[in-house]
């Protein structure tokens, strides 16, 4: 009777998990079709183009699409060389129209804001005085997962106040192996006995991380904004680290750089290789995480174009089976990317702090 009841509870979460699945299949579709080659009512229907289509899926935008026409317009924020502009980006109608400004007229040009001529054709000159400051998608997306981690623990800290000495509950139980495992098992075996002061950093780029590439895989509002596959974010993330190593770097760090252990006639060779690795190191943890989400997302909404692609339902089948793979491909590759991440970064950080042994 008990293992009846066990085999129930586990197929009735793995129906559970399936048809969550399933939901997000659906919702990428949708989201896919709803507005694939941004085109004009009244234009003439042109064949389906994946590689556009994808393109503007994974990039940011000054819009967030709700459902089929429906979209939430962004506020737009330009530093011209005459003074500040703001206006809403639905004067952009879906980025079709060209907006006439207090200083310049405006258009959106593959989801940037650039300045126009009369005739509606971008003026390159004017352009290059435009600064656009604009709160996009994926701003707004990094500012919901900033408000998550806030209040998820900030719950979980006034957990620990409240059950002093007793065993957490509730989601403070989930929590706690999380960064217990970030503790024992990235932190400490790779800084040492200093590894308590920078606890704080490195939870907070492994739930950042995190929380971002799980909302990133679901289709629709909060979620559908590509944040850590965006390189300019990825690219803060590692001039964090790079910051962050270097200032805590010891005098056996620096003296490995600038006076290493090898004759004084190799030094104008050893100098240009070691300051090219302490570049290199976050370039290469910008690159890996920027790379493997955007490749996810490509990939599933690839699979999802061939669906459009071949206007057949016998393409549906293979399609969503891929998909629904791929879909829990990426939620490893999320969980991945974060600890990976996280532990290049303990890792690069203990070579800084390392004492020196003869």
């Amino acid at each position: 009777m008990d293992l009846s009841h066990i085999l129930n509870s586990k197929k009735i979460k793995l129906s559970f998990f399936l048809a969550v699945l399933s939901v997000l299949f659906v919702g990428k579709a949708f989201a896919f079709q709803e507005n694939p080659g941004h085109e004009k009512a009244g234009d003439k229907k042109e064949s389906f183009d994946p590689s556009v289509a994808i393109l503007e899926h994974i990039a940011d935008s000054h819009y967030w699409h709700l459902w089929g026409e429906t979209a939430f317009p962004l506020p737009v924020i330009l530093y011209t060389n005459k003074g500040f502009e703001t206006f809403s980006s639905a004067n952009f109608g879906h980025g079709h129209e060209v907006y006439k400004g207090k200083y310049y007229t405006y258009a959106l040009e593959k989801d940037k804001v650039k300045a126009v001529d009369p005739s509606g054709k971008v003026d390159e000159a004017a352009s290059k005085k435009v600064y656009d400051f604009s709160i996009t998608k994926n701003v707004v997306a990094l500012w919901i997962a900033c408000v998550l981690l806030l209040v998820l623990f900030f719950a979980v800290a006034s957990s620990y106040k409240k059950r002093v000495g007793k065993a957490p509950k509730g989601f403070q139980s989930f929590i706690e192996p999380v960064i217990v495992f970030v503790r024992d098992d990235i932190a400490r075996p790779n800084i040492g006995y200093k590894y308590e002061r920078f606890m704080p950093l490195l939870l907070t780029i492994f739930f950042f991380i995190l929380i971002n590439n799980l909302i990133g895989l679901v289709p629709f509002f909060p979620g559908g904004a590509n944040v850590t596959g965006n390189i300019a974010v990825t690219f803060v993330l590692a001039v964090i680290t790079m910051v962050v190593v270097n200032v805590n770097g010891n005098k056996y760090y620096w003296k490995h750089i600038f006076a290493p252990d090898v004759p004084f006639w190799l030094y104008p060779i050893m100098w240009p290789v070691e300051l090219v690795g302490i570049l290199s190191r976050p370039f290469a943890l910008m690159i890996r995480l920027f790379a493997n989400i955007t490749a996810g997302h490509i990939i599933v909404l690839s699979l999802i174009s061939l669906i459009f692609v071949f206007k057949s339902i016998a393409v549906a089948p293979v399609s969503i089976a891929f998909v629904v793979f791929m879909d829990v491909l990426e939620l490893l590759v999320a969980l991945l990317q974060a600890f990976v991440f996280t532990l290049l970064t303990a890792l690069f950080i203990g070579t800084a702090t390392e004492e020196h042994h003869h």
